[in-house]
């Protein structure tokens, strides 16, 4: 029977299976005692089960299947749940979501699981895993696929050698997939690499501790290849093994041999599985009723048929403001009626595919309370995550980008803000420290909070490290306010490798943030209360595609401003116009505001000075202000942002391009940069 049909749906079930175990197993490491938690782990383990054994992946079955006997022994109280145990179910999911990320990406779902298997099995046979044994690494093996077996067989063939290379970073390494690529690039140069473990998109993504298993063909020597490896700086050791035809056909034997294991005819008993799974659901639900939960009607839309459909629509509004515009010009009662009415019905439209086009911010949040969890075991802390809001949406555009900046600031709280259990004590706060993930909708944004309350940021401490590194003059330093100095750990360069030291460190790597944050569209800003915690908000846009600007005039050039970025619009007076250090600014409402003239900034021919007032727009980011000056205001109107493309991705202040309803272009200003 041939299944691939059922494959797309069998990969996204198996993650939804994997989410809730992940969820679930964090809330029994909380109530060890509640056994309706282990009989929700055990329901969706087992239908993995046999999901995996119908489909033909032994390998996910099999672990899966072990997994399940240690949930058995826990709900019937024949096992006591310690962290350390869960440790060990927690390593056998991280191996189940990367065999399911392996079949999603078109392999066969293979990974070396012996180690983790007999752990499960000394589990469920009484032998408690202690705290060391529960942390130490699995050691680092390559599993040959039938594909790279018969490339490495057919290099050795034409004279290549094959070489096993264990390359194993510095502790102390700050940068790793940095120098991952460095490796990879010196290999591709001598030669060809054919697998490496983990695989290449966890080692980008810095998801590994600090070694990684490479095999290649090359037909440089050994040892030369290890000379030119340790010549990368931060690489602490290299490995080289040659491989020879016995290592090789003896990996091709194992793959051929079906390893040993109680579910080896899970195929055959696929069937028989599915069944056993509905009467192990029913006889888990047996103790207790659940109320019975109110279920959507959902379809599952593949995400590029909703890109296209947006596409569409994006050209459907630039048709809508020529037609607005022809309405205008030809004054026709009837056209201009048919024109509103459409217009209306396209507004309709916009709002419905915006919404399908919505992602709860859970899909990201999702991952962190265990990633928070593992931190804070290695760390030594105790950490409390706290998430509110998870139910808000998002465009799915920024939903891709948003993951890996709170991440970082995630790790940045546990790391350097929350302190150790006995340092909490000594300042008299609660042994567990706090951190709370907050995510709510104001207008048209939507703002993220990562708020901890941890030792908070020392503005003397920031301020000599900026000194030292040359970001702020020490005169300078005197009259910053605290928001300024906090903005500090933004700035490029300001952590360092020696950011192990006194101060907090939360500098590093948060100027990718920042700039990953502006990228779309949004703001990030820091406060802090010294001992007591920090508090980091980020605001970002509902969508990226349609936005609200104000269209204004310079010369015969529009150009169109963001609404989001606007604070409001004013007519200068020329004699309230006055210069600091050759810049001008104006007085607004009490504060020195600088006044940034667009025809200058973009070099717009024919625009004059000669009027008695200047229309300006007042533009925000974050506390700083600026004055845009204009020739003068059209209107507002909802536009679609398009990309100006590769070539011209560096103009300065200039975000994109949209296209008017009489046919124009006109370039969308970057205020952000603009105030910068």
């Amino acid at each position: 029977m041939d299944m691939s049909q059922y494959l797309d749906l069998f990969i996204d079930e198996s993650k939804e299976h994997l989410q809730a175990i992940n969820e679930r197993l964090l809330e029994l490491e909380k109530t060890p005692e509640d056994m309706s938690v282990v009989n929700d782990i055990f329901r969706s383990a087992h239908t993995l089960k046999g999901m995996s054994a119908t489909m033909g992946f032994e390998d996910l079955a099999n672990l899966t299947h072990q997994m399940e006997n240690v949930l058995d022994g826990i709900r019937n109280r024949r096992l006591s749940v310690t962290p350390e145990l869960l440790d060990v179910i927690f390593e056998a999911v991280d191996h189940l979501e990367a065999m399911i990320s392996s079949i999603a990406a078109g392999g066969d779902g293979t990974r070396d699981v012996r180690r983790t298997v007999e752990q499960l099995k000394r589990i469920e046979q009484g032998e408690m895993p202690n705290k060391q044994a529960a942390r130490e690494e699995p050691p680092l093996e390559h599993a040959y696929g039938e594909f790279e077996y018969h490339v490495l067989e057919q290099a050795k063939e034409q004279g290549f050698s094959v070489y096993e290379i264990r390359v194993r970073l510095r502790d102390d390494c700050l940068l790793k997939a940095a120098r991952v690529y460095m490796v990879f690039e010196l290999l591709n140069q001598e030669g060809e690499v054919v697998k490496s473990t983990p695989p290449v998109d966890m080692l980008e993504e810095e998801q590994f501790d600090q070694e990684f298993l490479v095999t290649v063909v090359s037909k440089t020597p050994a040892d030369e290849l290890q000379k030119q490896l340790m010549g990368i700086s931060e690489i602490d050791e290299v490995a080289v093994r040659v491989l020879d035809a016995d290592d090789l056909s003896v990996e091709g034997e194992d793959r051929a041999a079906a390893p040993e294991s109680p579910m080896s005819d899970a195929v055959e008993q696929a069937a028989a599985a599915q069944t056993e799974a509905g009467g192990a659901q029913t006889e888990a639900e047996a103790p207790e009723k659940q109320p019975a939960k109110h279920v959507g009607k959902t379809i599952r839309v593949n995400i590029e048929r909703l890109d296209m459909l947006m596409n569409l629509f994006e050209e459907l509004v630039v048709d809508r403001g020529r037609l607005e515009q022809i309405a205008r010009d030809v004054g026709h009662a009837e056209l201009t009626e048919t024109v509103e009415r459409m217009s209306r019905i396209s507004s309709d439209l916009q709002t419905i595919i915006l919404n399908m086009r919505m992602v709860p911010v859970e899909t990201v949040f999702n991952r962190f309370p265990r990633m928070v969890r593992q931190l804070a075991r290695e760390l030594g802390k105790k950490v409390r995550l706290d998430v509110i809001g998870a139910e808000t949406e998002l465009d799915r555009t920024v939903i891709d980008e948003i993951g890996d900046p709170l991440v970082h600031l995630l790790r940045n709280a546990l790391d350097h803000g929350i302190e150790a259990p006995d340092v909490r004590a000594a300042r008299g706060k609660p042994e567990e420290g706090t951190i709370q993930l907050r995510a709510y909708h104001s207008g048209n944004h939507v703002f993220i909070e990562i708020e901890d309350d941890g030792a908070g940021i020392s503005r003397e401490k920031v301020l000599k490290k900026a000194i030292s590194r040359g970001i702020v003059s020490p005169e300078a330093a005197e009259h910053l306010t605290d928001e300024q100095v906090y903005e500090l750990i933004f700035a490029p360069g300001f952590s360092t490798a020696d950011h192990i030291s006194d101060i907090s460190g939360r500098g590093v790597g948060l100027d990718v943030v920042k700039s990953t944050i502006e990228s779309l569209g949004g703001t990030v800003a820091v406060d802090s209360r010294p001992g007591q915690g920090s508090l980091f908000s980020i605001q970002l846009p509902l969508t990226l595609s349609i936005i609200s600007v104000l269209l204004v005039q310079i010369a015969a050039e529009t150009y169109a401003i963001p609404l989001s970025s606007i604070m409001e619009t004013a007519l200068i007076r020329k004699e309230d116009v006055f210069y600091v250090h050759n810049q001008p600014v104006i007085d607004f409402r009490g504060k020195v505001v600088p006044l940034v003239r667009l025809k200058d900034v973009f070099a717009v021919p024919g625009a004059s000075d000669d009027s008695e007032t200047v229309p300006a727009v007042i533009v925000r980011k974050g506390e700083k202000l600026a004055a845009l000056a204009v020739d003068s205001f059209i209107g507002q109107q909802e536009v679609v942002l398009k990309s100006l493309g590769n070539y011209l991705s560096s103009v300065f202040a200039i975000s994109g391009a949209t296209i008017l309803g009489d046919g124009r272009v006109a370039l969308i200003i970057d205020c952000n940069a603009l105030v910068k």
